[in-house]
């Protein structure tokens, strides 16, 4: 362990492993189905060897390199952030989340078995997945079985001879991420790591202790206010193609370009209100006017009020169909809402400036997921545009909390407390536990904290026979 190698899957951009990096892990191998994104991971991952392509195909040639760079050597920590969409609740269409048929319609939810692949070839000691919390809970087909189970289930399942699971679902605005980010992280430890046995003794979970939060932390929130005042970037405006872009960050500091509609519709919604456009009670041409809620048109003039409208075949308007999030103003008072892949769209969840009238551009939505200033794009943003960088930025797990975690993850294996751990009761885990548990009842399987019970337990077996023994005491 005194190098601490580390392999990537699902690496993406690599801003999460950046974050792992920082706190003394070693990349050797990063694997990433798109070409593009992992040109810009191992920018910011020079040592690494990529792998591009589907994993479900290349997980072979993953552990190849891996030994090809470290002999027999196991790895440190294996990362793994498997794709999100099929399961993320901001999708439509997925049909009833137990519906193990609807599901298993989107192949990318049981890319676990990839992981799990990996995990039992390369034997890390320590393995960490993160996904959104349905990934808990939401039922696939199981591959052997076919029989209902969620993604996290089957991976624990698979691999609780060898390693003891540690279930977490958070909001990451609890460890000073600017943003609230609800998320599931998995922390598997190997059963014969020597840090395991205090630190099931001491009550401890290997992830670390909420900095930010009320129940355990020293500070409150970041909120997106302090956030952007912190960046001290300059202002910017939807109206022009002037003022929509400040031409000293290379394009990642600019915002589209809206039209004269969307601008007033944007301007109407007061600054600092985390109000929408859903909200506004003016006419373009009649100013002012008082209108139900439901409307769409103007009272006076009949014009289309500036509200989210569409107009019918007939020349009617109506409303348009979408969420109560969206056309709306980030909340100035609060962490940001969730950066996601879709940050350049108006019409998707709290994208809108908090006092500006624009969205956020592309520099600060990596800010608010805490990428370093001095990440490496290369030229990406002028090969693949706004919305691939976007993308990228959207689905990172942010480095600001993969830091504090491996500063966790590499005391238990160097057996030198650098951080903080998170105490078994804490709610995040308790949380992730019943989850996990609810999951595995409905689908008529063994409970996961089993396992888990049964690691704790025969640590306990193990230190009263140690002691025993010391004693020179029969047993």
């Amino acid at each position: 362990m005194s190098r601490l190698r580390a392999v990537s899957l699902f690496s993406n951009c690599g801003a999460g492993d950046v974050g792992y990096r920082k706190a003394g892990f070693h990349f050797e191998v990063m694997a990433e189905l798109e070409q593009d994104r992992l040109d810009v991971c191992l920018l910011n991952h020079p040592g690494a060897e990529g792998v591009s392509g589907d994993l479900r195909k290349t997980w072979k040639t993953v552990v190849k390199k891996y030994r090809a760079k470290a002999g027999r050597a196991r790895p440190a920590l294996l990362c793994a952030c498997p794709p999100c969409q099929g399961m993320s609740s901001a999708r439509s269409g997925k049909g009833s989340h137990d519906d193990a048929d609807a599901g298993s319609k989107d192949e990318r939810n049981l890319l676990v078995t990839v992981v799990a692949n990996v995990a039992l070839e390369l034997m890390p000691a320590l393995l960490v997945v993160e996904n959104v919390p349905a990934f808990f809970t939401r039922k696939v087909h199981h591959p052997k079985d076919k029989n209902p189970v969620s993604a996290a289930n089957y991976l624990i399942a698979s691999l609780a001879k060898d390693y003891v699971a540690f279930p977490l679902v958070a909001d990451l605005c609890d460890f000073g991420v600017p943003q609230s980010r609800k998320r599931a992280f998995l922390t598997f430890v190997r059963r014969d790591i020597r840090g395991l046995k205090e630190m099931l003794r001491l009550g401890r979970t290997p992830f670390p202790r909420a900095t930010h939060a009320p129940d355990t932390g020293d500070a409150r929130p970041v909120t997106l206010r302090e956030a952007l005042e912190s960046f001290g970037l300059p202002d910017l405006d939807a109206s022009t193609r002037k003022t929509a872009s400040a031409d000293e960050f290379s394009g990642f500091h600019s915002v589209p370009i809206w039209d004269e509609r969307i601008y007033a519709m944007v301007a109407a919604i007061p600054p600092s209100t985390g109000r929408s456009a859903w909200d506004n009670e003016v006419c373009a041409d009649c100013g002012p006017v008082t209108v139900p809620a439901e409307a769409a048109t103007c009272p006076k003039c009949g014009e289309p009020l500036l509200r989210p409208v569409v107009k019918e075949h007939n020349g009617t308007f109506r409303l348009v169909k979408g969420f109560a999030s969206s056309y709306r103003r980030m909340h100035a008072d609060r962490p940001a809402a969730t950066v996601t892949t879709a940050s350049g769209h108006i019409g998707s969840d709290y994208t809108i400036h908090p006092t500006q009238n624009r969205l956020l551009s592309p520099l600060e939505c990596a800010l608010l997921q805490t990428f370093p200033r001095d990440f490496q794009w290369g030229d990406a943003l002028k090969r693949l545009g706004h919305t691939n960088v976007r993308e990228m930025i959207g689905e990172a797990v942010p480095p600001a909390f993969t830091t504090m975690h491996g500063e966790v993850l590499r005391g238990l294996l160097q057996r030198q407390p650098v951080r903080a751990p998170m105490a078994m009761s804490d709610e995040r885990c308790v949380k992730g536990w019943e989850k996990l548990a609810g999951a595995a009842k409905k689908d008529g399987r063994q409970d996961p904290r089993s396992f888990f019970e049964y690691a704790t337990a025969s640590s306990r077996s193990a230190r009263y026979l140690q002691k025993r023994t010391e004693l020179q005491q029969p047993i």
